[in-house]
């Protein structure tokens, strides 16, 4: 019954993925590439912490 209010942990980890991934295509287009490969490293931080936290949700 409680279940229903526990916050999904992929949907929080999938939005940060996409803010950054958005944010990084902002500086890329406005000529900023150190930021842009920043950004671009947290993006794929995320990502990977997506595809470990979904592995270890379906053991």
């Amino acid at each position: 019954m409680f279940g229903l209010f526990k916050k999904d942990p992929l949907k929080k980890l999938q939005n940060e993925y996409e803010a950054k991934f958005q944010e990084a295509m902002h500086m890329q287009r406005n000529g900023k590439i150190r930021e842009y490969s920043f950004l671009s490293s947290e993006a794929e931080d995320i990502r990977l912490k997506i595809e470990t936290t979904r592995q270890n949700l379906e053991k």
